[in-house]
């Protein structure tokens, strides 16, 4: 099997999605892999969503040749599904859309249902893969673990700063 680093990368504009991953079927990657997205509103450049998608092509017993293409979606803009390319996208886009909020036109599961939830409970509100989205059980409940260095009532106080993960919001943040 060929190694990781062998994987042959491409980045195309939005408008060509569809069109670069018919290329890439066509050019033997017959194997779809997975789809997902990758919050980069923070960006400075180009604020947006990497959507990446990756195929596969098994047609030689002695190597795996692997793609991997990508595209920056705007917030707010929809991609183009490639359900039609390949049937088995339709999961990974309504993941997508349910996780990040980003729309797929055309998308079709043969279901003739448009994109719904897939995994979250129903009259859950949010996309929680997106990076402002608040983790509301960090802010309402203490965490079980053990104590942020300086906290333990066994240790001197440090001076260091309290740091927070991803997610956790500000003090001004939730019931009071």
């Amino acid at each position: 099997m060929n190694d990781p680093a062998t994987v042959q990368r491409r980045e195309v504009p939005s408008q060509e999605w569809v069109e670069s991953i018919e290329a890439a079927r066509a050019e033997g990657f017959t194997f779809f892999d997975w789809l997902t997205a990758v919050d980069q509103t923070d960006a400075a450049d180009t604020p947006g969503f990497d959507v990446v998608c990756h195929l596969m092509d098994g047609s030689t017993p002695t190597s795996l040749r692997r793609m991997m293409i990508r595209t920056r979606v705007s917030d707010g803009e929809a991609l183009a599904s490639v359900t039609p390319v390949f049937r088995g996208a339709a999961w990974h886009e309504r993941e997508t859309h349910e996780m990040f909020g980003l729309d797929f036109d055309g998308f079709d599961d043969g279901t003739g249902q448009d994109l719904r939830p897939l995994l979250l409970p129903d009259g859950f509100e949010g996309t929680p893969l997106r990076k402002s989205f608040v983790l509301a059980a960090r802010a309402s409940k203490a965490w079980p673990g053990a104590k942020e260095p300086g906290e333990s009532e066994h240790s001197k106080p440090t001076g260091r700063r309290r740091v927070s993960a991803p997610g956790v919001p500000d003090a001004d943040w939730g019931p009071r």
